[in-house]
C-alpha cells in the first residue's frame, strides 16, 4: 500500500501473544493450556498448543540416527553419534519480521518456531537449545520409544520356547528374594533346620500362587509377587518382642501363630484401601522424591547384620560378595549364547562357587576342630577351645545343617499347618504401617515396569487393583504360614530390563514350576541347608542392590533440584539417626539381652524411650520409630507435601486418564481376563 509517494507500508502487527481460538476447546490442565509437555517422568500427557507461546525444540535426530530401537540397550548407556552437533540458534523475531517483506510480527510455520515472548533477550532463548535434560516436543507418536529396548512387551507372545526359557531364567535371577528371608526369620523364632525347609517350600507355593493372581486379576504387569525385605524389619522387632523371650518349647509355632494373626489383619487393611477407592487418595502422596528415600532406607536399615554374619567365616564371607560384585558389575556386559548370563545369574553362580569350596574345604577337614561338635550349642561346650571355635566351625562348614537329610520327599504346603492363628491388634497395628511402606515400593515399581514393557501408565484405578491383590496376597500368606509379608518385590525392574521380557506369559510359566517344585521337600532341604556366612553375603548384595534401586527412582525427578536433594538428604539421614537412638535408649542399663548383637537393634519394645500408662500405646510407637523405612516415609512425605515445588521439579507421577484411554482402546493391556472387567465398569476406582 502506497500513500503520498512513499515507498508501502509494512502491516501491524495483531496483538502479542496470540490468544487461543475462538473455536477451540477449554484445556482440562494447567499443562494443556501452556502447551508443556515434561519428559522427566516418561510420559507425554498434552498435545502441543499452537498459540501456547510455547518454544518447540528441535528433535535429536542426529543423536540416534545409527541405532535401530532393536539394538538399544539400558546396560550400555545412551546411544551418541560422532557427529552430533548442537542445534542452530533461533532467529530473532525482527529478523523474521525484514525477511518476510511485510508479514508483520508472524514467524514461520514451517520452520517450526514459535514467536518469542515480549521484553525477552534472543539470546535467553537460544541458550535454552542447550539443556540436554528437557524435551518438550515430543508427540503421542513417540511414546513406543520408551520401551524400544525391550523384545516382548505386554501385547507381544515370544512363543512356546521363549515362555519356558524365559520364566525359569527370571525365577532364578530372582532366587536371593524368594529364600532368603525364611533362613533369616525362622532361626529368630527358635526354628529347626526342618522348620526351615518347610517355611521355605511354603513360600515357594505362596508366591507361585500370588503371581499368577497379580498377573491375571491385579495389575497384569511381569511382576513377581514374593516375600518383601519391607516387612523383615517388623517381623524381627515382633519376634524379640518381650512376651516372647522367655519362650523355651514350641516357641517357633508359638511366634508363627501371632505373627500369622497380625499379618491377616495387614492384609485386610492393604486389601480395603485398594478396593474401596481410598488408593486412589493415596496415590497423590506418592511420587519419586518420596519412593526414592523409603526404598533406599529398607536396604541401609540391616547394615548392623550383614557384615556381622559374614564376619563368622570371614574367607568364605567377602569372596562371596567379591564374586556377586565381579558378575553383576565386571563381567555384566559379556554374552554367552546371546545372553549376559553372569549378570543374570550372578546371585546362583556367586553362591555355588562358595558354596561347592566351603563343601571342599569341610571334606578336607580345615575347619574341623580336635573333640568339638559344630551342632554341641556354645553353652553346653566344656572346653573353651571349643567354645571359641564353635561359631566359626557353624558358620564355614558345608555340612553343619541336616534339613537335606531329614526333608520329606514330598510335601504338601496347607493353611493353617501351624496351629489356630492368634490375633493381636498391636502387632496388627504395626503390619498395617509397614503395609502402607510397602505400597509405596508397589506404586514405584508399577510406575518403573509400565514405562519399560507398556504403551501408557496404568489408570489410578489399576493401581488400587494392584494393591488390592497384594493385600490378598498377604492373606494368602499368613493362612499358610510363612511368617513374612508379600508384596511386588523391587527387584523386578533390574529384571525386566536385564531380559528384555516384558510381556507377563513367561512369569505365569515360571510360577507354575515354582508350585510343583514346592511340593518336593528335598528342595526346601537343600536350600534351608546353605551355611549362615554365604546367607550374609547373599543378604548383603541384596541390600545393597534394594538401596540403589530406591536411589534410581530419582531419575523420573529433577534430580539436580536443591530441593529434592535437601529432601532426600534429610529423610535418608534422620531415617538413620532417630531409630539408632530408639534402638540405643536404656540398653546400657539393661545389658541382659539375651539375643545376638545384630538382634539387639529390634528389642526396642523392651526398652524404647516413649513411657506412658498404656502399655499397647507404647509398644507400637517404639517399634514403628525404631523402623528406618517409617521415619524416611514421614519425613520425605511431609516435606514434598509442603515445602513449594512444581509437578516438574517433583517428578509427579502422572498416571492414565480412564475416560478419555478408553475412547482410544490404549487400556487394553490391562484388561482384565476372560472378559470380567465389563461386569464391573461401575466399579471405577479399582480399574476393572
Amino acid at each position: 500500500m502506497a500513500s503520498n509517494g512513499q515507498g508501502p507500508r509494512r502491516a501491524r502487527p495483531g496483538p502479542w501473544p496470540p490468544g487461543p481460538s475462538n473455536n477451540s476447546n477449554q484445556p482440562l490442565s494447567w499443562a494443556k493450556r501452556t502447551g508443556f509437555k515434561g519428559r522427566l517422568s516418561g510420559e507425554s500427557n498434552a498435545s502441543s498448543a499452537p498459540n501456547s507461546g510455547q518454544i518447540s525444540l528441535p528433535r535429536p535426530h542426529d543423536a540416534n540416527a545409527n541405532v535401530t530401537p532393536a539394538s538399544r540397550d539400558l546396560e550400555a548407556g545412551r546411544p551418541t553419534a560422532a557427529n552430533s552437533l548442537p542445534p542452530p540458534p533461533l532467529t530473532p523475531p525482527s529478523a523474521n519480521a525484514n525477511a518476510n517483506n511485510g508479514n508483520g510480527g508472524n514467524v514461520s510455520k514451517e520452520r517450526g518456531i514459535q514467536p518469542q515472548v515480549r521484553n525477552q533477550r534472543p539470546n535467553q532463548q537460544a541458550s535454552r537449545h542447550h539443556l540436554p535434560q528437557v524435551r518438550e516436543d515430543h508427540d503421542d507418536d513417540d511414546l513406543p520409544e520408551r520401551n524400544s529396548h525391550i523384545n516382548y512387551r505386554l501385547s507381544d507372545s515370544p512363543g512356546l520356547v521363549g515362555i519356558m526359557v524365559y520364566g525359569i531364567q527370571h525365577y532364578i535371577s530372582m532366587m536371593g528374594s524368594l529364600i532368603l528371608i525364611p533362613l533369616v526369620i525362622v532361626p529368630a523364632m527358635g526354628g529347626s533346620n526342618e522348620d526351615t525347609a518347610a517355611v521355605v517350600s511354603t513360600v515357594m507355593f505362596v508366591t507361585g500362587v500370588t503371581t499368577l493372581l497379580h498377573t491375571f486379576f491385579g495389575t497384569r504387569l511381569p511382576l513377581i509377587q514374593g516375600p518383601s525385605f519391607i516387612y523383615l524389619a517388623p517381623v524381627l522387632a515382633l519376634i524379640n518382642s518381650p512376651e516372647f523371650q522367655a519362650l523355651n518349647q514350641n516357641s517357633f509355632k508359638h511366634i508363627m501363630k501371632e505373627l500369622q494373626g497380625a499379618f491377616i489383619i495387614s492384609a485386610v487393611f492393604q486389601a480395603l484401601m485398594g478396593y474401596t477407592g481410598f488408593m486412589s487418595l493415596f496415590l497423590r502422596l506418592i511420587n519419586p522424591v518420596v519412593v526414592s528415600p523409603t526404598i533406599a532406607a529398607v536396604g541401609l536399615s540391616f547394615f548392623s547384620y550383614g557384615f556381622t554374619k559374614v564376619g563368622s567365616c570371614i574367607e568364605l564371607g567377602v569372596l562371596q560378595i567379591l564374586l556377586l560384585v565381579l558378575f553383576s558389575l565386571y563381567l555384566r556386559k559379556i554374552k554367552l549364547f546371546g545372553y549376559r548370563a553372569f549378570l543374570i545369574y550372578a546371585v546362583p553362580l556367586g553362591l555355588a562357587i562358595t558354596w561347592s569350596l566351603s563343601f571342599l574345604l569341610t571334606e578336607t577337614n580345615v575347619y574341623s576342630y580336635r573333640n568339638c561338635d559344630p551342632n554341641t550349642p556354645p553353652s553346653n561346650e566344656i572346653s573353651q577351645f571349643c567354645r571359641k571355635h564353635v561359631e566359626r566351625t557353624k558358620g564355614c562348614r558345608a555340612d553343619t545343617s541336616r534339613a537335606l537329610r531329614s526333608a520329606p520327599w514330598v510335601r504338601f504346603p496347607y493353611p493353617f499347618q501351624w496351629g489356630t492363628p492368634v490375633f493381636n491388634w498391636k502387632m496388627g497395628v504395626v503390619l498395617c504401617v509397614a503395609s502402607l511402606v510397602s505400597t509405596v515400593d508397589s506404586v514405584g515399581s508399577y510406575h518403573a515396569s509400565s514405562l519399560f514393557v507398556a504403551t501408557r501408565p496404568p489408570t489410578a484405578g489399576i493401581v488400587s487393583r494392584g494393591i488390592g491383590i497384594e493385600g490378598i496376597s498377604t492373606l494368602f500368606s499368613a493362612l499358610w504360614g510363612t511368617g513374612i509379608g508379600y508384596s511386588t518385590l523391587t527387584e523386578n525392574i533390574h529384571t525386566i530390563a536385564v531380559t528384555k521380557m516384558g510381556n507377563p506369559k513367561p512369569i505365569q510359566f515360571g510360577a507354575i514350576i515354582l508350585i510343583l517344585i514346592s511340593f518336593i521337600g528335598k528342595i526346601g532341604g537343600f536350600i534351608a541347608s546353605i551355611p549362615d556366612v554365604l546367607v550374609g553375603g547373599l543378604l548383603c548384595f541384596m541390600w545393597a542392590m534394594l538401596a540403589s534401586i530406591g536411589f534410581s527412582n530419582l531419575r523420573y525427578s529433577a534430580s539436580g533440584s536443591s530441593r529434592n536433594s535437601f529432601i532426600v538428604g534429610l529423610a535418608l539421614f534422620l531415617s538413620l539417626s532417630v531409630p539408632a537412638y530408639f534402638q540405643h535408649y536404656g540398653i546400657v542399663n539393661n545389658g541382659n539381652l539375651s539375643v545376638p548383637s545384630y538382634f539387639e537393634p529390634y528389642v526396642v519394645a523392651s526398652h524404647g524411650p516413649i513411657e506412658t500408662r498404656f502399655k499397647e500405646v507404647n509398644y507400637v510407637l517404639n517399634i514403628l520409630l525404631s523402623l528406618n523405612m517409617v521415619i524416611a516415609f514421614l519425613v520425605a512425605v511431609i516435606l514434598d507435601c509442603t515445602v513449594p515445588g512444581s509437578r516438574l521439579e517433583r517428578g509427579v507421577y502422572v498416571w492414565s486418564d480412564l475416560e478419555r484411554e478408553r475412547e482410544m482402546d490404549e487400556l487394553r493391556e490391562y484388561e482384565l481376563p476372560f472378559k470380567i472387567g465389563r461386569f464391573f465398569r461401575w466399579v471405577k476406582w479399582v480399574g476393572v
